[in-house]
């Protein structure tokens, strides 16, 4: 039986290895294809005054190495109301964000948004009724364990039932050390406001789709719906958090648009990404009506609120900031002037001056907090 036993697991061992050697990858039609779909995102802001941003891309490959969209340049984009009035948008910025001046819409209209590509192929819009959307009511947060942020809204009318939101967060992390000096043209200077790296603040946008509706009530009331949540422990909360909750009105086509790409979001990643089905929103190519456009025109107000949140405000919050070992060295100054800084380690930054006229320095990743991301310069609505 032994010579048997071996016989056969010899002959599985050939047939394992003749299965690898002939697996190729494979590689579906859908990643090799080049689809370049646009993707329109935004919506007409019909407040008075109001600017309105419309971000237009082209979708990436599957297996393309970035993970946001393209920017769509040198394109023409207008907003046209039922009467053929034109308003123009303009990327000053060169990014394939798209932006009015300040206008004063009338809101008995519909509004619809023509394109016309650098390479000549136009797109339009379905026209689209306005919709305001009511004030949110309130925006609160609970913590039993995670953190997570709700909102409360309600139209006495019962003419919106149907919400869109997004967000914005910010959050504060400083470094671990303090310093009152710094690097320039190679000269140790003092820090201020305007260079100082000790705080810093970090914002982020939302990426995640969130819609919801009242129709299955009698009346139109959203009540604690729930906007992010964040596990106990993030370093979101070192210092202190922020989120910037916006809420829009939806059509109920709309709706179903917002509602199709959450799943699809939720399955696949962004916006951006290849799209396993069809988005059918209310914007076409007029130059190839086949070509499929990715994105859905609304007009609306948007209605907003901030919360601001303490590390001392929460619960038994995990501490899972990562601490690095704070090391320290002295080196000699320069004889011609004590203020040339050319040490050669930029791991260490230069930290103080002590007492036998030695300067000190530290590590950066201690010193430098946007090492870790964000910016040195204080949002204007943080609070202190």
């Amino acid at each position: 039986m032994r010579p048997r036993i071996i016989h056969i697991g010899f002959c599985v061992l050939l047939l394992i290895t003749g299965t690898i050697r002939c697996k190729e990858a494979y590689e579906p039609p859908a990643i090799k294809a080049a689809n370049r779909y646009l993707v329109v995102d935004g919506f007409i802001n019909i407040a008075p005054g109001a600017v309105t941003s419309i971000n237009i891309n082209r979708t990436r490959d599957l297996g393309d190495s970035t993970t946001i969209g393209i920017p769509e340049l040198n394109a023409k984009v207008s907003i046209l109301d039922t009467h053929g009035t034109a308003y123009s948008l303009t990327d000053t910025a060169n990014a394939g964000i798209y932006t009015s001046a300040p206008l004063n819409l009338d809101i008995t209209k519909q509004y619809s948004i023509a394109i016309t590509t650098a390479d000549g192929r136009k797109y339009a819009s379905d026209a689209v009724p306005c919709k305001p959307t009511p004030p949110i009511d309130t925006l609160f947060w609970r913590q039993p364990g995670d953190f997570t942020v709700y909102v409360n809204t309600h139209d006495p009318t019962g003419n919106t039932r149907y919400y869109r939101y997004d967000y914005a967060e910010t959050w504060e992390h400083d470094a671990e050390i303090t310093t009152a000096l710094t690097v320039a043209n190679g000269m140790i200077v003092p820090t201020d406001s305007s260079n100082q790296e000790f705080r810093c603040w970090t914002t982020a946008p939302s990426t995640n789709v969130l819609v919801t509706t009242s129709t299955r009530l009698a009346e139109d009331i959203i009540n604690a719906f729930p906007i992010t949540t964040i596990l106990n422990g993030d370093t979101k909360f070192i210092i202190a958090y922020s989120i910037l909750v916006r809420q829009y009105a939806l059509t109920e086509d709309a709706y179903n648009y917002w509602l199709l790409i959450q799943k699809t979001s939720d399955a696949v990643g962004t916006l951006f990404d290849l799209q396993p089905t069809q988005l059918m929103g209310n914007i076409h190519c007029i130059t190839n009506p086949s070509e499929p456009v990715i994105g859905f025109l609304s007009a609306s107000t948007v209605q907003q609120q901030r919360v601001f949140v303490y590390h001392s405000s929460l619960n038994n919050w995990k501490d899972n900031q990562l601490i690095y070992g704070c090391d320290s060295l002295l080196i000699a100054l320069n004889t011609m002037n004590p203020l040339i800084y050319n040490y050669p380690d930029t791991f260490y930054a230069p930290w103080y001056f002590n007492a036998q006229g030695f300067l000190v320095l530290g590590s950066r990743y201690c010193i430098d907090c946007t090492l870790f991301g964000g910016s040195n310069q204080s949002p204007p609505y943080w609070p202190f």
